[in-house]
């Protein structure tokens, strides 16, 4: 999988073409196009706990995540509700940025990320110029909305045990070969994510032992996954990945 730029990178005259290009499901827009956003662009890194933006703002610029994780977070008198952790390549909510409309979360730093920036007109404009841009940003957009689809159902279909187990095992299938694996972020928010109380996370986590899944603080032990796996069987309709695959033009030629 590509990597994020390194640090050095950013400092490049042409660190915004190298970032784009970076971006495994922009690879088919062509050059010019890619040239045409980054000459408009500008990179930033935002260290861990800086908010990029607040719900109910209008976007001003699109936003392409080439490192690190962002929490979008629901907000409500005060209480924050995680609704997704965002981790590269991805694009920011593009939803939001075009049809002009104001952001319906708030989007935190969770570890320092590596962000590109393009002015929302300019990339609204470059959207309506560019086919292979337009098809690359509907699939991300596409993929965007099954994994909050699959969230939904995970919410709905299973158990509180169940949406800790299969999360708990997502992690450590991601992390295969890893001795012990930190939680990604506060339990608080694992817990709004997976649609249940903190106190109610707590209380499961003990029990998640007997399935071969360890919990000690905020790290995870991988014990016994085939156990995990047969207590936690993955569904493919609900857990996994969601990649961006973009149609080829020539497709809906």
């Amino acid at each position: 999988m590509p990597s994020a730029p390194a640090p050095s990178d950013l400092q490049h005259p042409t660190a915004a073409v190298v970032a784009l290009r970076r971006v495994p499901w922009l690879a088919g827009v062509p050059t010019a196009t890619l040239n045409g956003l980054a000459d408009q662009s500008m990179l930033h890194i935002a260290p861990a706990g800086v908010q990029l933006f607040e719900q109910a703002e209008t976007p001003g610029v699109a936003q392409f995540l080439l490192g690190g994780a962002i929490e979008l977070l629901a907000v409500r008198d005060g209480e924050e509700t995680l609704v997704e952790l965002v981790e590269p390549f991805d694009l920011i909510l593009p939803a939001a940025v075009l049809s002009r409309q104001p952001y319906l979360v708030r989007a935190r730093v969770q570890a320092d990320a590596s962000l590109l920036m393009i002015p929302a007109e300019a990339f609204r404009r470059a959207v309506v110029a560019d086919h292979a841009l337009c098809l690359a940003v509907l699939a991300c957009q596409a993929a965007q909305f099954r994994r909050q689809m699959k969230q939904a159902k995970s919410v709905r279909l299973r158990s509180a045990e169940e949406r800790i187990g299969a999360y708990l095992l997502a992690l450590c299938e991601a992390n295969s070969g890893a001795g012990e694996i930190r939680l990604p972020v506060e339990k608080r928010l694992i817990a709004s994510q997976l649609g249940m109380t903190r106190e109610t996370f707590s209380r499961a986590l003990p029990g998640m032992a007997r399935h071969g899944l360890r919990v000690l603080g905020d790290l995870v032990f991988a014990d016994d996954l085939d156990a995990a796996r047969a207590a936690f069987p993955p569904d493919p309709l609900i857990d996994g990945p969601e990649p961006i695959r973009p149609l080829a033009p020539q497709e809906n030629a």
